[in-house]
């Protein structure tokens, strides 16, 4: 079933507007959150193909993100609030979109391939509850148009993540 979920083709519109609601599709009936993450890592890091892709959830003391599911290689395991692009997107509560990650301020080097970030904050009505953080060893990957999506996506899945 996976495989028949990838997309290989198009604009990069095109493919987020087909694999919204495939996402759409594989989570509205699953109720475990950890299942859902999972397989929204997969299906986004298997359509773009992006370094790493997965999320980070907010501890049950609320006091740091905790590695989540992913795709792509080792992870840092737990970020502090306010600390890195995960760390800050938390804080701000908005999505960060970093086209050199050297360049951002407390940045946290889990990986030195890493060149550009996307983390986009996912919110169970007012609070965070996870971000979905998108890395890519190219430079300036992440544009508007992975914002407007991820946000969608985020905004989706949140009740399913929660």
């Amino acid at each position: 079933m996976a495989e028949s979920l990838i997309i290989d083709s198009g604009s990069k519109e095109d493919k987020y507007r087909t694999l919204l609601p495939q996402i759409a599709a594989v989570t509205q009936h699953e109720p475990d959150p950890i299942a859902n993450m999972a397989n929204v890592a997969a299906m986004i890091h298997s359509t773009f193909r992006f370094w790493w892709t997965g999320f980070y959830r907010v501890s049950n003391d609320g006091a740091t993100l905790v590695l989540g599911p992913f795709q792509g290689p080792l992870a840092c395991t737990r970020i502090p609030k306010g600390r890195g692009v995960c760390g800050t997107a938390w804080l701000e509560q908005s999505t960060q979109v970093v086209g050199n990650v050297e360049l951002f301020p407390g940045h946290i080097a889990c990986s030195s391939s890493s060149k550009s970030e996307i983390v986009v904050p996912v919110k169970a009505g007012d609070r965070i509850v996870a971000v979905l953080d998108i890395d890519s060893e190219h430079l300036d990957t992440f544009d508007d148009t992975d914002r407007a999506w991820l946000e969608q996506i985020a905004e989706l899945i949140a009740p399913a993540i929660s």
